[in-house]
């Protein structure tokens, strides 16, 4: 049978000494495996103004706790984490970082994750507005009456149909005005303004007006006495000196105001002549002549002696006439292819004192009639 040999009790060291150096030796042992544990488990390395309240410098752990810059728990050196313990941890970590990572893909996405959609207040949709309350602002349109001007008004009361016009705007301001119907203080009717308008559907009120200072034009040969309302014959007198300093020769008055029992015998002798239709077209019937206001004249042609009115057409003086007149307020009153509009046949030696300001206008924009000029209704025929 074989020998068994029991193993006995270690080895005791024969001294002291050789006792407490053997007890060392382990105690150090021991210190290095604790340390080894928290290099190896607590690798988190932060600056030094990131430390929370619960973290320390490792420098500052006893002796054999991590390297200088590497934190670690405050109780790390009294608890030693064991490999399980560790990835406990890291699996907590794991499951908060998913849980972050969630929130924010849910956020970005407009999900709500369940754990924040259980504790969110909920907001309440704002009521559904339409549109917002706009002010209603109104805006009037702008006046064109001139009659809306204060210096209109002031002119007209001081009888300055010159100052009037001008106050308007011009010539074209006031002609615009009249034939858009913005200018309810002008009247077409009244035979003192230079703007009244005579024909076969406005007669004078009174029937038998007879116009104030009138004169004979300074310097112009007048063949029947003829003369003029001031403004006008001042008006007259300056046409004819110009013709004159032009070389294109003399200008006569013919005739010029004529009075409702004047006007009476011209239109009798025509309708003799001629018949009532045919006196219509040449002749006006009284009350309805522009002669009668005192603004009208009839020119002739001179060379020595002076011709008929029929010579004025064609001759240096009658082109003059044509070309010059509005630039002395004067105008052309029954134009060529005006007769369905004025109702006479033409009549270039008839001129018709505006102003210089409504000749300018009428001039410019190649006006035929005052009907036409200031927005009016033909008047080819009488009213019966």
């Amino acid at each position: 049978m074989a020998r068994v040999t029991a193993s006995g009790p270690p080895e005791t060291p024969v001294t002291r000494r050789a006792a407490r150096a053997l007890r060392e030796e382990a105690d150090g042992r021991a210190r290095d495996t604790r340390s080894d544990d928290a290099r190896a488990f607590s690798p988190f390395v932060l600056p030094d103004d990131l430390v929370g309240p619960d973290m320390r410098p490792a420098s500052l752990a006893r002796p054999g706790g991590p390297p200088a810059g590497v934190f670690a728990p405050r109780h790390a050196g009294r608890r030693r984490l064991t490999r399980a313990g560790v990835v406990g941890v890291i699996a907590v970590a794991g499951v908060l970082l998913a849980g972050s990572t969630a929130a924010v893909t849910a956020l970005v996405s407009g999900a709500q994750p369940a754990a924040v959609a259980a504790t969110a207040p909920v907001l309440e949709p704002p009521p559904n507005v339409d549109r917002l309350p706009v002010p209603r602002v109104e805006q009037k349109p702008v006046s064109n009456d001139i009659c809306a001007k204060p210096d209109v008004i002031a002119a007209l009361e001081a009888h300055d149909d010159a100052g009037a016009i001008l106050a308007a705007g011009g010539g074209e301001a006031f002609r615009a005005a009249v034939a858009a119907g913005a200018a309810s203080c002008v009247d077409l009717d009244d035979p003192t303004r230079l703007w009244v308008v005579v024909n076969k559907h406005r007669q004078y009120v009174p029937i038998d007006y007879w116009p104030a200072g009138l004169m004979f034009p300074d310097g112009v040969r007048s063949l029947e006495g003829g003369s003029l309302r001031s403004d006008a014959s001042a008006a007259m007198t300056a046409m004819v000196t110009a013709a004159r300093e032009a070389g294109v020769g003399e200008i006569a008055l013919l005739s010029a105001f004529r009075s409702y029992p004047s006007q009476e015998d011209t239109y009798g002798r025509h309708v003799a002549a001629r018949g009532q239709e045919g006196a219509d077209q040449v002749s006006a019937r009284p009350g309805y002549s522009e002669h009668q206001s005192g603004l009208a004249g009839d020119v002739v042609p001179c060379a020595g002696t002076c011709g008929s009115l029929d010579d004025l057409a064609g001759s240096p003086q009658g082109d003059w006439v044509a070309a010059h007149s509005w630039e002395y307020g004067w105008i052309v009153r029954y134009a060529d292819g005006a007769t369905d509009v004025t109702g006479y046949l033409p009549e270039p030696w008839h001129l018709r004192y505006i102003g210089p300001e409504l000749a300018r206008t009428y001039h410019d924009g190649a006006w035929t009639s005052l009907e036409a000029f200031f927005g009016l209704e033909a008047a080819p025929n009488y009213v019966e």
